[in-house]
């Protein structure tokens, strides 16, 4: 380093020290609001390593088969069988493994999968932690578990903290013959990703809208915090001699430094936050605390990316003072702020009003390769162009509205709109971008959920009876959510035959039938066994009117079938329903009233069906429920996956994380730039009191000031942000392209907004007046 940048440096470090308590307090907003944005900025970096580390577990255990047509299974081979079965709203994975030894000394060949270091033998079973606290407090459900726990599967072997995981170990001949030669573990790609890749895809657009967008806005704020007093100073050293690269310098000793303190204590903040919340996780979503920690990348974005924002933020400023220091000294008009937004606005509102044409003209744009570019760009577009533009937009709507008006309040708060825009703009951007933001959010979660909503309106669970007790067939039927049922059953065949025709039968009333069926039954009479036709399928050759078919009962868990069997003929008259897609009810042949069961008896080999609506709560809901009461039954979820509904869970909490997170930026944006403009204006605000303005004027004409750029911002914020939703729903191939559920409490929010910027506002006047606020330099 020369002498002349160490002196440089020297007096930028004096400044840091020798600003008073004014400037300390700047410093330490600088440096607390940087540490929250580089903490948010962490947070969202880390978000693909959690998912990318939950995949490569879920991978690094996937049992692979022997591959190749001629290889059949035998008794040297080491065999394996998988079952994956929905516990509440959770996936409960158990793998069958049996290899020829029966013991765990040969186990390891092929290798052990990550987080156990032998396969278990015959009679054993490993079970990962969250699983064994559940056996605790379900010991039913041991019944899924045949042998005893010998040991606990490590976080190696797991994706997270709350997996329900299990190893069992059987003789070869209790596995059935679909089980298949085990080769090695591990895999390339994961079957169970926590998030598909287009659907990440939506995701990382969507969290760099709600979080990275403010966090540039807010992180430029912070590194403008107490700009004009710096440029003040910076020109009295131009003044004394200090040359354009020292005076450049001295201004990033202190802009820089401030930010890399921030930078520190902001990775800092969330190193800790990730140590807590690894072990509290998000909903559907659970990760240990290495996944969660910063790599080298991200340090290295956080610390290099915020310093040099700060430093390229402060130049601009800087240079101002340092080539025109006379004029900054005097507090000459700064100049017209530039109309470079409309470079960005105009083009962004192009694109997605283009886009919203296209869905009012009744065309379909989903679907091309350029959506995934045009749609995106289109909306950072719009919202970089919201911020630049607003400047401009303030300045020459506050020089029309100051020349007409004759309000005091109103032509004070113009007059200083016009002349400084900048220092109200500082205040209101972040919550500008947050409502922005918000609505393109909104966009996301609604195409979410058509993309998730099932295609039935109602959700069907099917339970074998076998499964379940008397108490439990009385317990699940009042499960919350579930609002009717029915049993289904096959009619018996002799084991010597395989001819013998075969119907499905369904009992139930009619109520029950037509809340099964697509369309409501007039033609259903309560009582009567009657014969069942799908107008959208084939009739059934087996279901031949007039024939009789048997249906085996049963009655206090013993079965015997030469007396008790159910004997119904299929009447020639038959009942015309629709079942829904996928349904239970699909390929029903005849339905057969409650009252004709003798009493105390039911199905020896049915099932139990119950219904409830398909939106993703009550499913969720009804399977927790399912699952408390009868956890050892095998709960069949008609038509949905299970993985399905985790990632649905996985998803919408990390949008909601990144609204959270938004919502903190925003408003940390709002309260340090109010903060320091509240510093800022006291020499005005004390010039007024001095020139003799009452406090109700110098108050409204300080509210006046914050609300009229927020007012143009916010609805310039709602007007494009509701473009934006709609040319993302419009490209998005759904069938809902415009979204009005959200608006109402959109507007609530920003009316919210606005009162809150007013009443802020209030605590800049003050009548004591300090004889340093008016001082002359």
């Amino acid at each position: 380093m020369s002498s002349r940048s160490a002196i440089t440096f020297m007096i930028g470090l004096r400044l840091l020290r020798g600003t008073g308590r004014a400037g300390q307090a700047r410093f330490l907003l600088m440096t607390l609001g940087c540490a929250m944005g580089v903490a948010c900025l962490a947070a969202v970096l880390t978000i693909p390593a959690i998912l990318s580390a939950h995949d490569g577990r879920a991978a690094a255990r996937e049992p692979q088969p022997v591959t190749g047509v001629q290889h059949a299974r035998s008794a040297e081979d080491t065999v394996f069988l998988t079952r994956q079965d929905p516990y509440g709203s959770l996936p409960f994975t158990r793998v069958f493994l049996s290899h020829p030894a029966g013991d765990s000394a040969a186990a390891c060949a092929p290798a052990c999968p990550p987080g156990i270091d032998h396969l278990p033998a015959a009679g054993e079973v490993l079970v990962s932690p969250r699983l064994h606290a559940t056996l605790a407090e379900q010991p039913a459900l041991a019944g899924l578990l045949p042998g005893r726990i010998t040991d606990t599967i490590g976080p190696e072997g797991l994706t997270g903290s709350d997996e329900l995981y299990a190893y069992i170990g059987r003789t070869p001949g209790q596995l059935p013959a679909s089980a298949r030669p085990l080769a090695s573990f591990g895999s390339a790609w994961t079957s169970t990703p926590a998030v598909d890749s287009s659907t990440l895809d939506i995701l990382r657009f969507a969290l760099g809208c709600l979080v990275l967008l403010p966090l540039g806005v807010f992180l430029s704020v912070c590194a403008r915090l107490s700009a004009e007093a710096r440029a003040r100073r910076l020109a009295a050293l131009r003044l004394l001699g200090l040359s354009v690269k020292g005076t450049l310098r001295v201004n990033a000793v202190e802009t820089v430094a401030a930010a890399l303190l921030g930078a520190l204590l902001g990775v800092l903040a969330y190193a800790l936050a990730n140590e807590v919340l690894a072990h509290v996780g998000l909903p559907g979503l659970q990760w240990y605390p290495p996944d969660g920690r910063p790599s080298a990348a991200v340090l290295a974005v956080c610390l290099l990316a915020c310093p040099g924002l700060a430093w390229s933020v402060g130049r601009h400023r800087a240079r101002e003072a340092a080539l025109r220091p006379l004029q900054v000294r005097r507090g000459a008009q700064p100049r017209a702020p530039k109309k470079y937004g409309l470079l960005l606005l105009l083009p962004g509102l192009g694109v997605i009003c283009g886009y919203c044409v296209l869905g009012v003209l009744g065309r379909d744009p989903s679907g091309g390769p350029a959506n995934a570019v045009l749609v995106p760009v289109g909306v950072l577009l719009t919202g970089a162009g919201l911020v630049l533009a607003l400047a401009p937009a303030t300045a020459w709507l506050a020089r029309r509205l100051a020349g007409t008006t004759q309000s005091l309040p109103l032509a004070l708060a113009m007059r200083r709109n016009e002349v400084e825009p900048g220092s109200s703009l500082r205040v209101v951007t972040g919550l500008v971008l947050l409502v922005y933001a918000a609505s393109l959010a909104q966009g996301v979660l609604v195409e979410l959920a058509h993309i998730s909503r099932p295609t039935s309106p109602t959700q069907e669970y099917a339970l074998p009876l076998g499964d379940l007790s008397e108490g439990q067939r009385t317990r699940v039927r009042q499960v919350e959510g579930i609002r009717a049922q029915a049993l289904a059953m096959d009619s018996w065949i002799p084991r010597a035959s395989s001819t013998t025709p075969r119907i499905t039968a369904v009992v139930a009333d009619c109520g029950q039938l037509a809340a099964f069926t697509a369309v409501p039954v007039r033609e259903c009479v309560d009582g009567e066994v009657q014969r069942l036709t799908d107008s959208d399928m084939a009739e059934d050759p087996d279901a031949r009117p007039g024939r009789t078919y048997p249906f085996l009962l049963s009655t206090g868990g013993s079965r015997q079938p030469g007396e008790k069997k159910l004997l119904v003929t299929l009447p020639r008259d038959h009942l015309v329903i629709r079942a829904r897609r996928p349904s239970a009810f699909v390929g029903a042949d005849i339905l057969i009233p409650p009252s004709a069961l003798p009493a105390g008896r039911h199905p020896a080999t049915g099932r139990l069906l119950l219904l409830s609506s398909s939106t993703p709560h009550t499913v969720r809901t009804a399977l927790d429920g399912l699952g408390t009461i009868a956890p050892t039954a095998e709960i069949e979820a008609v038509g949905v996956n299970i993985e399905s509904l985790q990632q649905i869970t996985v998803i919408k909490s990390l949008l909601a994380t990144g609204m959270v997170l938004g919502l903190a930026i925003g408003v940390a944006a709002f309260a340090v730039s109010a903060a320091d403009r509240a510093l800022e204006r006291r020499g005005r605000i004390a010039t007024l009191n001095l020139l003799g303005a009452r406090p109700p004027t110098v108050r409204a004409a300080q509210c006046i000031q914050v609300l009229l750029p927020l007012t143009i911002g916010l609805a310039g914020a709602l007007v494009a942000g509701r473009l934006a939703e709609s040319s993302y729903l419009i490209t998005g191939g759904g069938t809902v392209h415009w979204d009005g559920d959200g608006l109402p409490l959109l507007a609530a929010c920003t009316a919210g907004i606005l009162l809150t910027a007013a009443l802020a506002s209030l605590p800049l006047t003050r009548r004591h007046v300090e004889l340093e606020h008016i001082r002359r330099d």
